[in-house]
């Protein structure tokens, strides 16, 4: 063999012979030499064996690769690459064989940073919401009415399904009826005395029934029964001070009975179906909201009773009422999607509006020990407002027969367009200063939280400019309780609220975070 093949002698003992390179041996060794050239690289020099080189198999782990004792080539020792997908970036990883030496590992040119991994996502800040403690179902109809029992973990519930439960929390942290009891109509509403554990039930066939609960609520027992209205009652309350009890009906008739004889004490006409009741132990006012939107406040004596005053303010229906008897206010709620905060102590006739709902308010409570309102409605929403605020009473709309800013006539004044020979524009109303604007003077759009507009309302172009951050800044905070609420109880105590919702669910939320 000549000079070309020195140093392969070796090399052919390891590869299979056959007939082909046996004869191209024999013939052209040159051809032979550049074929071998061609398929393994540069010629190897006939020296001593030296450490062994690594060689790649598939599935090579890092410190188990295969090695054969080949002769030590000219050029580094060869490196094992594997690739490796990590969060959607290639990331590769350099596997050096241990018996490659010191020197190859220097040769080994230092690998690449790994590429940048996937961004990381910020921890939003945590913003405080009302807690879902417990939700309890059972009922098969719409629950008008329900209470915390106070220093238990129990709810009483009534329900248009004619029944009467008190749930109990049982060891394996579920509400679990402890009394159900079927009335002969169904339960329209409901009033809980937890001194003295009376339970009045209001039905719609007009009666009023009692009954007294036992210490550990396992038992009801019937007292007396109030035939008090000619159709469905809509609201009553019990007056442990007075020994009362107030009702109201869809007849459109107000009454009061005496709990101890069960005697009729009086009685008065509404011009509206009732649809809310709240009393005042003090001064012996009533307050009886209805669906025209009006309140009436009537005095109560022991068989009688007198109209003080009536008062208006929604455009709609109203559908709750709630009464502070420390700062002595009355809070309305209506069907228009507003409250109405009216100062009956301060007898000047002020009604603060609040603007934070997109449907009907269903129903108010009020924490006396933080100044806070809580109204909930048919949009699903729990609103707690800030009443602890100077805020400010919304001006009346001025009437004008043309824009108040630009003097632009509008459509109604045809004197006017006449005599300017222009188009008659569309009235607005400013809800910061109450003028009538054109649609061209109040093109912005501005939250006034301190006058009740917790969202952005039509304010015209000198108003907008006029309000700080500081005015905008939100006194509301708003919840979702992903049900249609009809009615809630608050325990200020615990700081617990239960809310009541068309789809037969009772919720127990924690408002400790967004109510202290």
């Amino acid at each position: 063999m000549g000079p070309a093949l020195e140093g392969w002698p070796f090399l052919f003992s390891l590869l299979p012979l056959s007939p082909s390179l046996l004869l191209l041996s024999r013939l052209s060794p040159p051809l032979l030499s550049l074929w071998l050239l061609w398929r393994l690289g540069p010629p190897l020099s006939l020296s001593p064996p030296g450490p062994p080189a690594p060689l790649s198999y598939p599935g090579a782990q890092p410190g188990y690769d295969l090695c054969l004792p080949l002769f030590q080539s000219r050029r580094p020792a060869p490196v094992l690459q594997s690739r490796a997908r990590i969060r959607g970036a290639a990331h590769s990883r350099v596997f050096r064989c241990p018996c490659a030496g010191p020197a190859a590992a220097a040769a080994v040119p230092p690998s690449l940073p790994p590429p940048p991994m996937a961004a990381e996502i910020q921890p939003k800040a945590l913003t405080r919401k009302p807690i879902l403690l417990q939700r309890v179902e059972g009922s098969q109809d719409v629950v008008n009415m329900a209470v915390l029992v106070p220093k238990e973990e129990g709810v009483i519930s009534v329900s248009e399904d004619r029944t009467v439960r008190v749930w109990l929390k049982r060891d394996n942290g579920q509400y679990w009826p402890s009394i159900y009891h079927a009335m002969p109509s169904p339960c329209s509403c409901m009033s809980f005395n937890p001194e003295t554990r009376r339970l009045s039930i209001g039905l719609d066939n007009g009666t009023i029934s009692e009954f007294i609960l036992s210490e550990d609520y396992n038992k009801m027992t019937p007292v007396k029964s109030y035939q008090a209205h000619q159709s469905r009652v809509t609201m009553v309350l019990f007056v442990l001070e007075m020994e009362w009890v107030l009702s109201t009906g869809q007849d459109k008739h107000f009454t009061w009975h005496c709990s101890e004889s069960g005697q009729r004490l009086g009685g008065y006409r509404t011009s509206s179906g009732p649809s809310g009741l709240q009393f005042d132990v003090d001064t012996r006012h009533v307050f009886v909201g209805d669906h025209s939107g009006q309140v009436t406040i009537l005095k109560l004596e022991q068989e009688n009773c007198s109209l003080v005053t009536t008062i208006k303010g929604h455009t709609g229906g109203v559908t709750a009422l709630c009464w502070d008897p420390v700062h002595r206010v009355l809070f309305s709620g209506s069907s228009d999607h507003s409250v109405i905060m009216w100062d009956i102590g301060g007898r000047k006739g002020t009604a603060i509006e609040l603007q934070g709902h997109n449907d009907k308010v269903q129903a108010l409570s009020y924490a006396p020990h933080t100044r806070q309102l809580i109204s909930c409605g048919g949009d699903g929403g729990i609103v707690v407002w800030n009443m602890d605020v100077q805020r400010q009473e919304t001006p009346e709309w001025l009437d004008s027969d043309s824009c108040q800013k630009c003097d632009q006539p509008f459509f109604w004044n045809f004197k006017q367009m006449w005599d300017s020979k222009k188009i008659g524009l569309r009235q607005h109303h400013c809800r910061k200063c109450g003028k009538a604007v054109c649609g061209k003077c109040s093109s912005k759009r501005s939250s006034i939280p301190l006058m009740g507009f917790e969202f952005e309302v039509r304010v015209c172009d000198s108003c907008h400019e006029s309000i700080t951050d500081e005015e905008r800044a939100p006194t509301a905070t708003f919840h979702d309780s992903k049900h249609n609420i009809v009615h809630v109880h608050f325990d200020a105590t615990r700081g617990w609220l239960l809310t009541c919702g068309t789809d037969k669910v009772i919720k127990l939320w924690d408002m400790t975070p967004v109510v202290s």
